[in-house]
Parts: C-alpha cells; structure tokens; sequence
C-alpha cells in the first residue's frame, strides 16, 4: 500500500487547496489593508492614538508585501522559495513590532484597568515569537541547502512510499 501523498489526484488536490490557501490569504490582507487604513477615520478603536499614523505606513508595507507574496507563491511555492520569502516576511513584521511597541499607539487611560502592561507584555511575547520563526526558516533553508531537495513531502517527512 502506497502512502497518500504519492497518489497523483490527492497531489493535486493539494496544491489546488494550497491556491486556494493563498486566494484566501490575498483576500483577507486586502480586508485588513482597507480597515487599518481607516481605523483612525471610522474611529472603531477608542484606545487608539493618532500616533497610530506613524507606523501605519510600515503596516502598509507589511500588508502589502504578504499580499504579493501570496500572489507570487500561485504560481511558484517550493519550500526553499517559501522559506526566503517567511525570512523577510518575518523581517517586515520584526519592525512594524519594534516601531509598534516604540511608538506605542494606544491610550487605555479612560479604561479601569490600565492595560498598557499587558498589551505590551503581548507586543514582546509576538516579537520573540517572530524571531522564533525566522529562526525555524532559516533552519529549514540551511538544511535544504545541506540535505538536498526532496520528491515529496512525504519523503522529507521520512515516509520511503514503499508498500507496506
């Protein structure tokens, strides 16, 4: 018995289902695009600052690049290329958390408890998290670049594909 991942329909099936992964992801940052840049104009977040402005533009470019990458990997998404695009995927988003823990957009002051700590206790958790992840593909990129390109996942993953 073969394993699952070398019957050709399911390897088709998903890399459809990895399009469609990246449609979606194309859609939902374009949502997020439009509404962090009327956040301020629709005035949805009360504890946000006008100072929200000066790291927008740098969300923007964070946005904005996910978006193209995801349109790139429609048509192009080998694990080293994927790998090279979360290292600076992962870089664009370190500084907009760094300028965003900097500039600190938020006044919690009309609010009970004040969650300036917590919010960003949150901001350092995400970026060690971020720095984790860039860590976690540059790994996977060095040991492509040691152990060689694999047939398929499966393989990479360990499994031979012979009969069992």
């Amino acid at each position: 018995m073969t394993t699952l991942t070398h019957h050709p329909r399911l390897a088709d099936r998903g890399s459809g289902l990895r399009g469609l992964g990246y449609l979606v992801s194309i859609a939902f940052n374009i949502v997020i695009l439009v509404v962090a840049n009327n956040l301020l104009t629709w005035d949805l977040l009360p504890f946000l600052t006008d100072d929200f402005a000066d790291v927008l533009w740098l969300i923007d470019i964070s946005l904005l690049a996910t978006i193209l990458v995801n349109f790139v990997y429609l048509g192009y998404d080998p694990g080293w290329f994927k790998s090279v695009c979360q290292i600076g995927m992962g870089g664009i988003s370190m500084a907009v958390a760094v300028r965003m823990y900097q500039v600190f957009p938020f006044d919690f002051s009309a609010y009970e408890f004040d969650w300036t700590w917590t919010v960003r206790f949150v901001m350092v958790l995400g970026m060690i998290g971020i720095g984790v992840g860039i860590v976690v593909e540059l790994a996977k990129l060095a040991r492509g670049a040691v152990v060689g390109p694999r047939s398929s996942r499966g393989q990479a993953n360990g499994e031979t594909g012979e009969s069992t």
